[in-house]
């Protein structure tokens, strides 16, 4: 396949994400968000033909429904998925998720409830735990976090621990974190993981014009580099031309604006 010459960061980070999910074979996988849901549908329209993908609501497809006004498009089912079932995916540790919180820390914990040291009186209320306890010890989590920044990848500990990870005072007794799934982490800085010793955060590639030293100055804790650290792959004709064709309407860019090589932006 050829790489492509013109790309932007969204497609690049698209591209990122769907690698998350290689490997998956027969597996529920769901995106949250605008980037996360269109890479699994360029996985599974590439090199993992294999995963399970709903419409959004009860039914299973085997073509990726476009993201957006849908026009004359119907999605073309091929089952039903009501909630029961996904329980079910979700319970037996048959999903990967790729999930969008605001705050992750060095053991993996992740934060979408509430910001603030004072859970009672927030200073910024979000969602709530939702759904993300029995998530996170159940099946693979993968993440995306369009700022790469102090803010999102905190120094200590996240404000509320919404999602369990490895720090191993927060497991009761006869219980392990080693239970837990982290699958990558996708940022609009470079790609990572939580595969060091001890599960140390430790970075796989940085993206065009992306330095370590950059990355480790927008984390609030200390990274690794893994063996063989080196760019982010570009996508290539064939993945953008699936990509444009999930996104019609180019709401990546409303997510990630700017190339590899310049100046990064979260919208």
């Amino acid at each position: 396949m050829t790489q492509a010459k013109d790309f932007t960061l969204a497609e690049l980070l698209i591209v990122a994400c769907a690698e998350a999910f290689r490997g998956d074979g027969e597996r529920l996988v769901t995106g949250i968000g605008p980037i996360p849901r269109i890479a699994a549908g360029l996985a599974k329209l590439t090199f993992e033909p294999g995963i399970c993908m709903t419409d959004g609501e009860a039914f299973l497809v085997e073509e990726p429904v476009p993201i957006g006004p849908r026009g004359d498009y119907k999605p073309k089912f091929s089952g039903w998925m009501p909630y029961h079932r996904v329980f079910d995916s979700v319970w037996s540790g048959r999903r990967h998720a790729m999930v969008t919180p605001v705050q992750v820390d060095r053991w993996a914990q992740a934060n979408i409830s509430a910001l603030g040291p004072d859970f009672g009186k927030p200073k910024v209320q979000m969602l709530g735990v939702r759904g993300f306890p029995g998530n996170s010890i159940s099946h693979r989590n993968s993440m995306f976090l369009p700022k790469h920044s102090t803010r999102a990848f905190v120094e200590g500990e996240v404000d509320v621990v919404a999602s369990v990870g490895y720090k191993p005072e927060n497991w009761p007794e006869g219980t392990s974190p080693d239970v837990v799934d982290i699958g990558r982490i996708v940022t609009d800085l470079c790609v990572l993981d939580f595969g060091g010793p001890d599960h140390a955060a430790r970075l796989l590639s940085l993206h065009p014009g992306v330095s370590f030293d950059e990355v480790q100055a927008n984390t609030g804790f200390p990274l690794l580099q893994a063996d063989g650290l080196g760019e982010t792959p570009a996508p290539t004709d064939e993945q953008l031309e699936i990509i444009r064709r999930l996104d019609p309407h180019d709401i990546r860019a409303t997510v990630i604006k700017g190339n590899p090589a310049g100046r990064r932006e979260a919208a």
